[in-house]
């Protein structure tokens, strides 16, 4: 069953030109073309990558944060086994009944049960250290591999001249910088794949397994049906954005909020550049239409303009966010990450604070509300190709 499968994936006419066959695509005369069997290579460069990514953030961010003045903080809560059996096997915020039973339980009053679950709930929230850690070694990576793409690209005809990325297609061989760009892209997307579980958790984890997923199938699609020269104007048109998004992060963490939003203004517009005007006019125009003048219509092209259909709607949906971003920048001066845990722990912090002063009222609860409406903003710097 299994090999009835391949055979039937790998039919010629899903993934080539009509009258084009694999055996067109063999290396010969010391050209060299693209292979499936390329992309193995990418799970154990990913966790190469891990290796690097741990030395980078012990060697190299921790350090950097220390000089931006961020600490490691501790948050230490006092021991007690009754209630950390209920905080583990049951839930993580008790209901009123529960609190009651806990407090007759441990001897304790209401109040203190409720600050100790709110205590020990923030011990569990990532330290602005390991946040900044996380974008530093994202924002180090884009720019290396924005550099590298860079590097790659500019001597390519294709890059200034639309009509070159389909000269004679499939049959294009594999250049070196090809091969490396994609296989370093890949793998940095497997490597923060599998480090998900331990990375800070968002609000939008499942989002992140998603979009890490869409943009490893995209790359792998791209590569096995040869499309290797669009896929690499895709990939540096999305890397150019990135790197302003995550040192605006980093900057954010390290209470810069001046040097934050001039990086946040620098990366809308470059968002807007390269993904609403660059992407729809350039890049679906050289994969949509120009194709038309050199090949009649087949499945694997008819699927890659799909994706990045698709891809171009998520662009549109995100950018919407921005603006909604730039707005509250502009009106409120504040940019933040909301997929962060941060506005959770400030507030209730704040709500402890009142609590012990016995001001807690209509204040608080304008201020949730007042921030409540704007918690979904910031998307990540999506990437596919």
């Amino acid at each position: 069953m299994f090999w009835t499968f391949k055979e039937w994936f790998w039919l010629e006419r899903f993934w080539l030109p009509p009258t084009i066959k694999w055996s067109d695509l063999e290396d010969h005369d010391g050209l060299v073309y693209v292979k499936p069997s390329h992309l193995y290579m990418t799970i154990p460069y990913a966790f190469l990558l891990l290796i690097i990514r741990r030395v980078f953030e012990k060697f190299v961010a921790s350090p950097l944060a220390k000089s931006f003045g961020i600490k490691e903080t501790v948050r230490k809560v006092t021991p007690n086994t009754v209630l950390e059996n209920f905080f583990k096997h049951s839930t993580r915020e008790p209901m009123q009944t529960d609190i009651y039973g806990l407090a007759k339980k441990c001897n304790l009053t209401e109040r203190q049960v409720e600050r100790w679950f709110r205590s020990r709930r923030n011990q569990e929230r990532p330290s602005r250290m390991k946040k900044f850690q996380e974008a530093c070694w994202r924002f180090a990576f884009y720019l290396v591999i924005t550099v590298a793409g860079v590097a790659f690209l500019y001597d390519k005809p294709w890059l200034y001249d639309l009509w070159e990325v389909w000269n004679g297609y499939p049959k294009q061989p594999l250049l070196l910088s090809q091969y490396w760009y994609y296989i370093l892209e890949m793998s940095f997307y497997w490597s923060l794949l599998f480090r998900l579980g331990f990375d800070v958790k968002r609000k939008d984890f499942l989002a992140h397994i998603i979009h890490h997923l869409a943009a490893i199938s995209l790359m792998s699609f791209s590569w096995c049906a040869n499309y290797i020269r669009s896929g690499t104007l895709v990939m540096i048109v999305h890397d150019v954005a990135d790197i302003w998004l995550e040192s605006a992060k980093m900057f954010s963490y390290a209470g810069w909020t001046q040097t934050c939003n001039t990086l946040f203004f620098i990366f809308s517009a470059i968002f807007f550049i390269s993904r609403l005007i660059i992407f729809p006019f350039w890049i679906l125009y050289c994969t949509l239409i120009l194709p038309m003048y050199y090949l009649e219509p087949f499945f694997s092209y008819i699927f890659l303009n799909l994706q990045l259909m698709i891809l171009q709607v998520l662009h549109l949906y995100w950018g919407y966010y921005i603006l909604k971003m730039l707005n509250r920048c502009i009106f409120m001066k504040n940019i933040q990450d909301v997929r962060s845990d941060d506005e959770d722990y400030e507030e209730e912090e704040e709500e402890e604070e009142e609590e012990e002063d016995g001001t807690k009222g209509k204040e608080m609860d304008c201020l949730k509300n007042g921030l409540g409406a704007e918690r979904h903003l910031i998307p990540n710097g999506q990437h596919s190709c």
